[in-house]
């Protein structure tokens, strides 16, 4: 299913959990792993030179000053690149142990910038990054890296919401949150391929909104999801709710021993052509508990005659 997956990392909690499943679903899937640290150098060479009126006159004379920056610059760059050597090791560690080949990249510059530059020109498949890293305060529920990267990428993403929950197999069932969309119906064909792989049972959830309507379609769509899941052998329920979609998914699963969410980029309330992500999805991964699998494929199944008029209708 991927062939090329992608970790950034920063050494936060969230970010080694990350590192943790793309070894592991590298394996399983025989996929390509790549692991990145972006440092940022150019900065600190910013600072250096703002702080240079405080230096001794002795070395403000501009051939010492250049001197200064020369040797400022490389011990810097330098340093830098041993810490992020010291993120990549453990992956590397990991992914030898896991029988797998991992290619390490280090970036100079804005994190979020050097992320999504490196995907955009990659072929990368599957990216798995932390919601919150380094920075993350007591408040934070997302970080701006995870969701600027999100916006900027079309790519399968996982992010890592629950640092805790390392594990590809547990009791935990995989949501699928399912609107009736081309993208809610790959993310369901997404979670099926997951929940053979690890054994686990899907959770379809259907909210019926004040402004959807249609709740008889909505429902003809659960019942059609439930039979596509069924004909591959996959335990299956389904739960409606009401209300906001993106609060009813989240305070859904607040009490739930639910292992993954899966939803799709984009839902109803975008066009199909728009690159960016979906506001409902966005809020999602926001607010909800556990770790969530955002997907970009479009998929809808084959529909007999009597199901196909009763979309119609």
């Amino acid at each position: 299913m991927y062939a090329s997956i992608y970790a950034p990392l920063d050494n936060s909690d969230h970010s080694n959990t990350a590192m943790r499943y793309a070894v592991e679903l590298g394996r399983r899937f025989e996929a390509r792993v790549t692991g990145s640290h972006v440092y940022a150098a150019a900065l600190h060479d910013v600072r250096f030179k703002q702080m240079e009126f405080t230096l001794p006159d002795e070395y403000k004379e501009e051939n010492e000053l250049e001197k200064q920056r020369r040797i400022h610059d490389a011990l810097i760059t330098r340093g830098l690149q041993l810490i992020s050597d010291s993120y990549l090791a453990p992956m590397a560690a990991m992914a030898e142990d896991a029988g797998i080949e991992l290619e390490g990249k280090t970036f100079d510059g804005k994190n979020f910038e050097e992320i999504a530059k490196d995907i955009d020109e990659s072929d990368y498949d599957l990216v798995i990054l932390g919601a919150l890293g380094l920075g993350a305060v007591k408040q934070s529920k997302v970080g701006s890296v995870c969701e600027r990267v999100l916006r900027r990428s079309s790519v399968d993403t996982l992010v890592i919401r629950d640092p805790n929950a390392r594990d590809l197999e547990g009791d935990g069932a995989i949501v699928v949150a399912l609107d009736g969309s081309a993208g809610s119906w790959g993310g369901l064909k997404t979670a099926c391929t997951f929940a053979e792989m690890t054994g686990r049972s899907i959770e379809i959830v259907a909210v019926h909104t004040p402004q959807a309507g249609a709740e008889s379609l909505l429902d003809a769509h659960v019942s059609l999801a439930r039979q596509v899941v069924r004909s591959r052998g996959i335990k299956v329920s389904a739960t409606t709710l009401d209300g906001h979609a993106a609060e009813a998914v989240a305070a859904h699963l607040q009490d739930s021993n639910a292992w993954l969410l899966v939803v799709g980029r984009h839902g109803l309330d975008v066009d199909n052509a728009a690159p960016e992500i979906g506001t409902v999805t966005e809020e999602i991964v926001r607010h909800v508990p556990i770790n969530v699998l955002v997907t970009a494929s479009e998929w809808r199944p084959e529909l007999r005659a009597g199901e196909a008029s009763q979309q119609a209708a």
